[in-house]
């Protein structure tokens, strides 16, 4: 067969032919194992059938070169269609394996091999393109159509609508992965069970990073105009494994929680006070740091803020080469702006 183009994936997921092997690779990890899963759906009548879904992984076929043929060439106790799902979770060498089985096709038994980000050159992906009986489907992050609709799809599903401001502002926050953007997306509907339609105030409320309070110090930093702090916090967030388009995605909710404290104060609040009801409320590890933000950034500086860290999001999603430089350059721009504030 061919690589499928992208355009194509979804269709092609859904019914996939005739193809004996079925490469699902990318960076978006949760992509993949979505779509490998819809794949297994697709191909058999149970998908949670233990005997009609194998699963190996690619140490034990580096090990083993014969054990995939040997598996795809098993006749079942209870016949039927079936399939091997091929994790690749190392550098075993497992194309021996897949070419024998590409040699030799089986006839209820199809192989879907679940990988990684693979170069255009990469052997195992190279071997899919090529070969006229496998497929490969790439999966990248999604693209702004692409979290137009997941963000229509799930909230149609739960019966919510969702206002245009929050649409967009929503979009900003998703797309590094697909079955992330789901868990945020379903975590938003259950928050919003009971009301017909969500607000930004729901998503400030609810949706987050997984590692958003280790984020804090990152984000701190950048508002109250700490550049040297900031790059020295960034550095940690990394080499914790924080995604860069994660961290610009703290640094907007956040703008989008001081302009709400920053109106409050305008109207005759204490800062006190603001900090306290805030969503959540400020720990008080944080309160010097937000404060000294508050006194530096005005609401209209605040909306020009958030503008820039959803752009720079879209740029990380759209140029994953540079998302590390354009998320350090964008939060150090916010800090060098605070600084000159203060």
């Amino acid at each position: 067969m061919t690589a499928i183009k992208a355009a194509d994936a979804e269709r092609f997921i859904s019914k996939p032919g005739a193809a004996t092997i079925i490469l699902v690779y990318g960076p978006d990890e949760g992509l993949v194992r979505e779509r490998v899963d819809k794949l297994a759906a697709a191909l058999v009548d149970d998908p949670n059938d233990g005997f009609a879904v194998v699963k190996l992984e690619s140490d034990a076929l580096g090990t083993d070169p014969g054990r995939l043929a040997d598996e795809v060439n098993s006749i079942p106790m209870f016949g039927g269609r079936r399939v091997v799902v091929v994790k690749v979770s190392s550098r075993h060498n497992i194309l021996p394996s897949i070419e024998a089985v590409l040699e030799n096709p089986p006839q209820d038994c199809r192989v879907i091999i679940e990988a990684g980000e693979l170069r255009a050159n990469a052997p195992l992906r190279s071997l899919c393109e090529k070969s006229k009986t496998a497929a490969a489907v790439a999966c990248y992050p999604d693209r702004d159509r692409d979290i137009a609709r997941l963000i229509d799809e799930e909230m149609r599903e739960a019966g919510l609508a969702i206002t245009p401001d929050a649409r967009d502002m929503l979009a900003t926050l998703l797309g590094a992965d697909r079955l992330a953007s789901r868990s945020e997306l379903r975590k938003l509907a259950t928050f919003a069970a009971g009301k017909t339609t969500v607000t930004i105030d729901d998503i400030v409320a609810v949706v987050s990073d997984a590692s958003a309070e280790a984020l804090d110090s990152v984000v701190d930093a950048a508002f109250a105009g700490q550049p040297a702090e900031l790059e020295t916090e960034f550095k940690k967030a990394r080499n914790a494994g924080s995604n860069p388009a994660a961290i610009v995605g703290a640094a907007l909710r956040q703008s989008a929680q001081l302009h709400r404290m920053r109106l409050a104060l305008d109207s005759g609040d204490s800062i006190d006070n603001v900090m306290m009801r805030g969503r959540p409320p400020v720990h008080f590890s944080r309160k010097q740091r937000v404060e000294t933000a508050l006194r530096a950034w005005n609401a209209a500086r605040l909306e020009t803020a958030m503008g820039q860290l959803a752009a720079a999001t879209l740029e990380t999603r759209r140029q994953p080469g540079l998302a590390e430089t354009i998320a350090q350059r964008t939060l150090l721009s916010m800090a060098a702006e605070a600084r000159r504030r203060n």
